[in-house]
């Protein structure tokens, strides 16, 4: 009992020094630009085992870690939306490949130079050909310049590297010399097993997994969806480690099979918090485990590796962008913006040390090179804006061609879908979101991609494209949209003018001075279609029809004036039209 009271409150103790550190770091290292990766890294040196020695073994939070690192490749194969990756299929296989394939192979020869063994060389190489995602990305969005042919590229690049991890950890796999390794199947059994999972995934997803969430979005239980999503990852998965494959690998899996479903960005928005939670704890637990005196014992190969990386890389990318005919600059600043290593280098070291290609003494300096790589990006980007940003290329000033929506619409019922038929009447792409299942299965028949989701959730929105969007518009049915919604809208997405469908003169009301575009009354325009209609059928002229109208629209907008200023849904009675002999 007491034994146990002790294990309890040490996990308080270290979840409390953790998550303090953790937040102090990460929120001085973004606040310096240099990424929450970092923060968690350094903030995980200094409270483990070598540096203030302040929390209990790092060994003994690998296993929940490492769920960060499942729950991220779910979430990269939901990503992988089909009709998206056929649109950049050129980029993704060209640009892509030749740079993975380059620069791991640029970098590998170097390592070998300084003594490592061929397949050490290639274990340590191939990895650092990989970038940071979590680095690249907001500095594209922060400088607007995602959406366009350059920040597509970039992309492109990002999202073949997310997609090689997998070859990458069988590639590593296949070169194990640990004997528990070298106990288990053979690699042809390994190749059926891996192809009869997969197989045994996609179908699963389709005839148990769509029919269980379509199940549950029926029923309307929030809660379960988000019990479904963490059950379709742990249990792709375990199937994976039963087998003996990569437990990423099923994770993987079973977010492509997901991608191209309807409940793809409520499954992002639902997994997005515990993937951001337990990747930190990852990172925490790769800066406690960091062999910080292997790595002042060498701390020039450190520097001089990093140094190496940066321009290996950034020559590499540089000579890949001008055979793709990209200008100079945009070549250059593609180089410097991808020269550092990636978060997946920490993963596949861990890897390498384990099927015993490298020591762990290795793993480590490594480990130190990729983060001291990323650490630089911020400041070489500074360093070289002038040369890579001036004069503005001409295909950085077009209006992006965005496989993204220009548009969100939130509610797809009769009046949604009036909105949608004509923004895609003008060529304007748009993402429509709704929760009703059964309309979804509907519109699906007819051609519309309509996703499940709850469209009033700033994270739903934020999965959905809403950072990216120009529009953001609430179509939903009854008097369900708030003043402090909209605010919230607004203060996550301020590049979306946001429109919203107005149930009645009481929401009107309550939405003004509110920051949106406009408030479109549901129901006032076919009203006044039909009194004209019935006016022209008693032979009132159309001067008279015209006049009335406009005497109308002019006392209902001085009535909802005064309605507003006062808060009182009965001011403004003497603006109401009465007929001779009647009071209002």
């Amino acid at each position: 009992m007491h034994d146990a009271a002790a294990t309890g409150t040490s996990l308080l103790r270290d979840g409390f020094l953790l998550l303090g550190f953790a937040l102090v770091f990460v929120l001085l290292f973004r606040r310096l630009g240099l990424g929450a990766t970092l923060g968690f890294l350094v903030a995980g040196m200094l409270v483990g085992p070598q540096v203030l020695n302040m929390v209990g073994e790092p060994e003994a939070m690998q296993g929940v870690a490492d769920l960060g690192i499942t729950l991220l490749l779910f979430v990269v194969g939901l990503e992988l939306n089909p009709s998206r990756l056929w649109k950049m299929k050129r980029d993704i296989l060209g640009l892509g490949l030749l740079q993975v394939t380059l620069c791991g192979l640029a970098v590998a020869g170097i390592i070998s130079l300084v003594g490592f063994s061929p397949a050490a060389a290639l274990a340590l190489g191939l990895p650092l050909a990989l970038s940071s995602t979590a680095q690249v990305l907001p500095l594209l969005r922060s400088s607007g310049r995602l959406r366009t042919p350059f920040g597509e590229r970039a992309f492109a690049i990002l999202l073949f590297q997310d997609l090689s991890i997998i070859p990458l950890i069988t590639i590593i796999a296949a070169m194990s010399r640990n004997p528990a390794d070298a106990g288990g199947p053979p690699g042809w059994l390994l190749t059926v097993y891996t192809f009869a999972a997969v197989v045994g995934l996609v179908a699963a997803g389709r005839f148990l997994i769509r029919p269980l969430f379509r199940f549950i979005g029926n029923m309307g239980e929030r809660e379960m969806f988000v019990f479904a999503a963490l059950f379709t990852v742990i249990a792709s998965a375990a199937l994976m480690e039963w087998l003996g494959l990569s437990t990423a690998l099923g994770a993987f899996v079973a977010g492509v099979m997901l991608a191209d479903s309807p409940y793809r960005h409520e499954l992002e928005a639902d997994v997005e918090p515990f993937r951001t939670i337990l990747l930190g704890l990852f990172f925490l637990t790769v800066g406690m485990m960091l062999n910080l005196e292997a790595i002042a014992e060498r701390p020039f190969f450190v520097i001089g590796m990093a140094l190496t990386l940066i321009a290996v890389k950034a020559a590499v990318i540089f000579a890949i962008g001008m055979m793709f005919r990209m200008s100079w600059r945009a070549a250059l600043a593609l180089g410097v913006l991808l020269s550092q290593g990636g978060e997946f280098g920490f993963v596949l070291f861990a890897q390498a040390a384990n099927a015993q290609l490298v020591a762990p003494d290795a793993a480590s300096l490594f480990g130190a090179i990729v983060t001291l790589s990323m650490a630089t990006t911020p400041f070489l980007m500074a360093a070289t804006k002038r040369f890579r940003e001036a004069p503005v290329e001409r295909e950085e000033r077009e209006a992006p061609k965005a496989d993204g929506a220009n548009a969100l619409i939130i509610g797809y019922g009769r009046f949604g879908q009036t909105v949608a038929q004509m923004l895609i009447a003008s060529n304007i792409p748009v993402t429509l979101i709704d929760t009703d299942v059964e309309m979804i299965d509907v519109a699906s028949g007819f051609g519309a991609k309509v996703y499940f989701g709850d469209g009033t959730r700033i994270e739903m929105l934020r999965q959905a494209g809403a950072d990216e969007a120009e529009l953001i518009l609430f179509c939903l049915d009854g008097d369900q949209i708030s003043a402090e919604l909209i605010e919230a809208v607004h203060d996550a997405f301020p590049k979306a003018a946001i429109y919203v469908r107005g149930y009645d003169r009481r929401s009107m009301i309550r939405l003004s001075g509110t920051p949106i575009a406009a408030v479109v009354r549901e129901v006032m325009e076919s009203a006044v279609k039909m009194a004209r209609l019935a006016l022209e059928e008693l032979e009132v002229s159309p001067e008279d029809i015209g006049r009335a109208e406009d005497m109308y629209r002019a006392r209902d907008k001085e009535r909802l004036k005064k309605q507003i200023e006062t808060g009182n849904v009965q001011a403004g009675r003497d603006r109401i039209f009465t007929q001779p002999g009647r009071e209002p």
